[in-house]
């Protein structure tokens, strides 16, 4: 490709909207450009980067008996509505009708769909298992698109549907696409840590996400240096502390005013106590009905785990008229004494004495209250949100936390939507049972951007060898030059020859800018070629990663990066 015909617009100053490197890097780069909020169109350049993860997404795939197919991106109302998840999913999901008034929406994942289409074709336990996965856009109207391709509306996502006959199968299913997502991020060129992690609008009861870590990343990874425990903050497990024994004698319960001190800081201020030794008591409505969940002072309630806790369908705080009917008080005199609903408490509440809890009366609270004294609830787990440093569920180490983006996830999802929509088989005794699903999934362009991130310098971005748009670029330095333009054509047909993905910068531009682009843009390989060298019979190849220069004899040239992309950059010794 010629440089002059390359359709690569680069940028010297960064977009306003962009916040991120990659954000950054793939706009100055002339890789996207912005068409809405969330949505972007690939250039050239950045459509041959996607182009290339989603070849090595193929490959990994077909290795694993996965089976490519191609689903609508326009699904029925209908399949949603038999999995339960047409009224579930929420705001994030494009709905929308067609000129007979049916409802359908815009893909956001393709449970349903390929569930749907499964059932209607399989019915022996001998046509299983059944791997099937498809490259494609998938849509969800997030309130905040931001961060470029870290979380757009329109994106490009790998999802991966496995069908079992059981729970073995399913096993095998999993570990083969865990197993192979582990290859996919490291022939790109990135390093992604599988965490465990919660389903989420999924499903499903086991699932690990792939997180390449970086400070750019929205989600909080908890690992464990000693024993290699990581999971995402969502799902990460706390440990039960020890129970204190021989606790002093209880106080007697007081109530005092706490004029306009409802939080925890105004109320520990106000107080003089310090936040752990006081008790949050948060009101909900699970499936409709309001519970209570209890956490200290200086702790966060997961919601995650208060859901799975309860095994409820539906989890929402409850609206001030509901905590008002519940307590008697407004917001943030809540309090577990004398409340009549089932009271849900964190590990950490076992072993507080004399705490301060709401009084349940506008402007009140109560000192020293006691556990069973005072009030009893009616489970104990772990309600909290981990935090680094606390201790490791899994060992005797200590969690530490790291920035992480999500570039996958795996999912078991067993019967969920096999048993909602009737997808089922015929096992060797001729009982009907239902099949046992998994689904899998890689966003893509997340994958390029998570690249980016962990792949750039102050000069651009720098491309594994493996997803670069062009491995190499020739930049002679005048093209006004016969000998320079002649010995540059030349070399390029060469490569081209070769089979090596090349771009000759045939501009009429300064070398500098010549250079900048390069550098900007990430080839990997440049082969610049100026009047001295050339006198004395040679070319100077740059590796763009370590910017290691040397001199090569023309003829050692083609040789030279034939090895480097056979070999890798550390080869070229």
């Amino acid at each position: 490709m010629l440089m002059s015909q390359l359709y690569s617009p680069t940028l010297r100053e960064t977009p306003s909207e962009a916040e991120i490197i990659s954000h950054k890097l793939m706009l100055r780069a002339g890789l996207m450009r912005r068409s809405a909020a969330g949505m972007y169109a690939f250039l050239p350049l950045g459509l041959r980067v996607i182009r290339k993860v989603e070849q090595i997404i193929r490959e990994e795939m077909n290795a694993i008996e996965g089976q490519e197919v191609l689903l609508p991106i326009v699904q029925p109302a209908e399949l949603w509505e038999e999995s339960g998840r047409w009224g579930d999913y929420g705001d994030e999901m494009f709905r929308l009708k067609d000129r007979q008034g049916r409802q359908f929406c815009l893909g956001p994942t393709h449970e349903e769909i390929i569930t749907a289409l499964v059932r209607s074709e399989v019915r022996s336990y001998r046509q299983l298992p059944l791997r099937l996965y498809q490259i494609q856009n998938k849509y969800r109207d997030e309130m905040r698109p931001r961060f470029g391709l870290m979380r757009g509306r329109e994106f490009i996502m790998k999802d991966m549907y496995s069908f079992d006959r059981d729970d073995e199968a399913l096993d095998q299913s999993y570990w083969a696409a865990y197993h192979a997502y582990e290859r996919i991020f490291q022939r790109c060129g990135v390093e992604a840590h599988p965490v465990e992690a919660d389903s989420g609008a999924i499903g499903g009861d086991v699932t690990h996400e792939f997180m390449v870590l970086a400070d750019s990343g929205e989600d909080l990874v908890l690992f464990c240096p000693s024993c290699g425990y990581a999971a995402n903050a969502e799902r990460a497990e706390g440990v039960p502390p020890a129970k204190v024994g021989g606790a002093p004698a209880m106080k007697a319960l007081t109530k005092v005013h706490t004029p306009q001190a409802s939080t925890i800081e105004q109320i520990s201020a106000f107080l003089g106590v310090n936040p752990e030794d006081c008790i949050k008591t948060l009101l909900y409505l699970a499936d409709g009905k309001p519970v209570a969940a209890l956490i200290r002072g200086d702790h966060n309630l997961n919601e995650i785990k208060l859901r799975k806790t309860l095994e409820c369908e539906t989890l929402e705080l409850a609206d001030d008229d509901t905590i008002l009917a519940t307590t008697g008080a407004p917001v943030g005199f809540a309090g577990p004494v004398g409340l009549s609903i089932p009271l849900y408490a964190d590990y950490a509440i076992q072993n507080m004495a004399d705490a301060v809890v709401g009084a349940n009366e506008g402007d009140h609270h109560l000192i020293h209250a006691n556990l069973d004294r005072d009030f009893a609830v009616t489970l104990f787990a772990d309600l909290r949100e981990t935090e680094p440093g606390d201790p490791c569920p899994r060992c005797v180490g200590t969690l530490e936390g790291a920035r992480g983006i999500e570039v996958g996830q795996v999912f078991k999802l067993g019967t969920k939507y096999s048993r909602a929509m009737g997808a089922t088989f015929l096992d060797e005794s001729g009982a009907e049972k239902p099949v046992i699903m998994g689904c899998y999934g890689i966003g893509v362009g997340r994958t390029v951007a998570a690249v980016i991130e962990k792949n750039h310098d102050q000069d651009g971005i720098i491309w594994p060898l493996a997803i670069a748009p062009y491995q190499v670029i020739i930049v002679p330095v005048s093209m006004k030059d016969e000998a320079q333009a002649q010995a540059a054509r030349k070399l390029y047909q060469e490569l081209k020859a070769a089979g090596v993905e090349v771009v000759l910068d045939d501009r009429d531009e300064r070398p500098g800018v010549k250079f900048k682009d390069a550098d900007l843009i990430g080839f990997p390989l440049r082969v610049t070629i100026g009047s001295r060298s050339l006198e004395q019979g040679e070319m100077e190849i740059v590796l763009r990663r370590t910017k290691e220069k040397r001199n090569v004899p023309i003829s050692q040239v083609l040789p030279d990066i034939e090895t480097i992309l056979k070999d890798g950059e550390s080869s070229w010794v």
